[in-house]
């Protein structure tokens, strides 16, 4: 069979399968549509968490920007995975503990002020924004490829089935539809990297096949060829950075603590019936994580060694089936400079004929390779399965955002559980209709927009939480104070440097030589910085509030969780 006919049962299966599952465990309640009924086992969140967690960024472009930053790239591995570490021992059983629905929940209380909840509400939804419309992307790039449609139609289609499942199956629906999805995007991601694994090298475990010598018999081991490879063609070394200490520092930083003040991940904990199963799911998680992440660098080295030898030099009427079909999509493309037919893609970017979007080299590589049709159909369906895992918890936040927090909490106090349902459901309708626009009008490929959504947590909800969570006599003007400083700071940074509004500027103009993707950890520190000096000169927290301070840190006896 074709890919194009592997590709549609594979993806019409899995499909079948998440709106299977929406249908059977759709929400009938607020608390099942929040928080899953409260009732999540640990080994399924677990799973849920690590397909949340892992999003078109992990699965699609975190590869491909190692493929092509090679050292560089190891930003992100270091700084996600090194983030939810952070996240699983810092926050997730005190805010479990704490026992709300939603990161505003906990704010909105914790500072007892409805300006707090109204403004961790705004930093969400600006966040979740920023986050799904990479998801969107990712979602488009595969369909555009996969099931021969264009990006714009491929967006559209993500949307409606994200919206049957995310809208009718809330948190439980989500739940345990994200389940499936990681046993989908972790098959999806290993089978392929094994085949290469054994083709490159004959080593069957990638993590160690990287490491190895080429099974060609030349005993040169597979990093120093592609090193070889990377400076012949005028790149740097692939296992050379070229970015400063500084960035690099920043942007790990940054990508650490926006992990843990990312709300679509927080909220999974509250699913759990205790805080023990709080911490068990995030151990778990980081296990399952750890498969995808550890074997993402191997991928990028095979991708990039693969794609050099095919096309390097080569002529462009004799390039295999997979180069035309990505040209098809716009994301890969030729430009015969010098008019003699042969592919030079080199670091001269005024000879380099050859375009190359990042987000294709995982979706590519078993193509490249060579491997089974049923193969490259399945890392199709792994990337969507980890699109819509992401898309639809990130959906959620939204929604709870604007119905639980906004309605509820502040406007309309006294709504009904049905009515408060239906509130919830229509702000995740519309949460999708914006996302789907983002996802057509991309600014940037998609580990690059991720990445700004996680200096936008680390810059608002992070100093917030921690705060909260550690120091007792933080107030609700210092923590106001500091989310707003450091929400509109990373905004303006991000918008100046990554979209060129405010006058633009170039890598040269950029503060303290740090990139919008790491400028995060300014942001934070400003934010940290003015939330202690506002508590200076401001009334302490009232003494009831400073007792739940201090009784979600006691572990002993921690029981079920108080709270809704």
């Amino acid at each position: 069979m074709s890919v194009q006919t592997w590709t549609y049962i594979l993806v019409g299966l899995t499909f079948a399968l998440y709106i299977g599952i929406a249908i059977y465990s759709r929400a009938g309640s607020t608390k099942d549509f929040y928080v899953a009924g409260g009732g999540v086992s640990p080994l399924a969140n677990g799973m849920a968490t690590a397909a949340d967690w892992m999003s078109a960024a992990s699965f699609i472009s975190m590869a491909g920007i190692i493929s092509f930053a090679g050292y560089d790239g190891s930003v992100y591995l270091m700084g996600w995975t090194g983030g939810y570490v952070l996240l699983a021992l810092l926050l997730a059983p005190y805010l479990r503990k704490f026992g709300k629905f939603t990161v505003p929940d906990f704010i909105g209380d914790r500072y007892y002020s409805k300006t707090a909840r109204i403004v961790a509400v705004i930093c969400a939804l600006i966040v979740s924004f920023t986050y799904v419309a990479g998801q969107m992307r990712g979602v488009g790039v595969v369909f555009s490829r996969f099931l021969q449609v264009d990006i714009d139609t491929g967006v559209i289609i993500g949307m409606i089935i994200v919206l049957f499942y995310a809208v009718l199956g809330g948190m439980k629906g989500i739940t345990y539809t994200q389940v499936a999805q990681y046993c989908v995007l972790i098959f999806a991601f290993m089978v392929p990297a094994i085949f290469i694994s054994i083709q490159m090298t004959g080593n069957p475990i990638p993590q160690l096949g990287m490491g190895s010598t080429l099974n060609d018999g030349s005993g040169t081991f597979l990093l120093d060829k592609l090193d070889g490879l990377s400076t012949e063609l005028g790149f740097n070394e692939y296992t050379d950075g070229s970015k400063s200490v500084t960035d690099i520092f920043a942007i790990t930083l940054a990508l650490m603590v926006g992990t843990a003040g990312l709300p679509h991940v927080i909220v999974r904990f509250f699913t759990v019936k205790k805080v023990k199963d709080a911490r068990k799911s995030a151990g778990l998680a980081l296990l399952l994580i750890a498969i995808l992440y550890t074997t993402a660098p191997a991928v990028s080295v095979f991708a990039k060694t693969n794609l050099i030898n095919t096309v390097s030099n080569e002529e462009y009427s004799s390039m295999p089936v997979w180069f035309k079909n990505w040209e098809e999509t716009g994301l890969l493309s030729f430009d015969d400079k010098n008019k003699d037919g042969k592919i030079q893609y080199v670091a001269d970017k005024a000879k380099n004929e050859l375009t190359i979007d990042n987000d294709i080299m995982v979706l590519a590589n078993p193509e490249i390779a060579d491997l089974p049709a049923w193969v490259i159909a399945l890392v199709a369906a792994g990337g969507l399965a980890a699109a819509l895992s992401t898309a639809a918890g990130l959906l959620l936040v939204i929604s709870a955002s604007v119905s639980h927090d906004l309605v509820k909490k502040v406007f309309k106090p006294n709504i009904s559980d049905k009515a408060e349902l239906w509130v919830a459901r229509g702000a995740a309708t519309v949460a999708v209709v914006i996302a789907g626009y983002f996802g057509i009008n991309p600014p940037g490929f998609v580990a690059a927009v991720v990445a700004l959504a996680f200096g936008l947590a680390a810059a608002s909800f992070f100093p917030a939480i921690v705060l909260g969570i550690f120091y007792k006599k933080m107030n609700k003007e210092g923590a106001i104070s500091g989310m707003v400083v450091g929400i509109v700071l990373m905004l303006f940074y991000m918008t100046k440097f990554k979209f060129g509004w405010f006058g633009g500027g170039t890598p040269e103009d950029w503060w303290f030589g740090i990139s919008p993707e790491g400028f995060g950890s300014i942001a934070m520190i400003a934010n940290f910085i003015v939330a202690i000096i506002v508590l200076q000169f401001t009334p302490e927290p009232p003494e009831d509030v400073q007792e739940i301070v201090e009784n979600i840190r006691i572990p002993s006896g921690a029981g079920e969780a108080t709270g809704h």
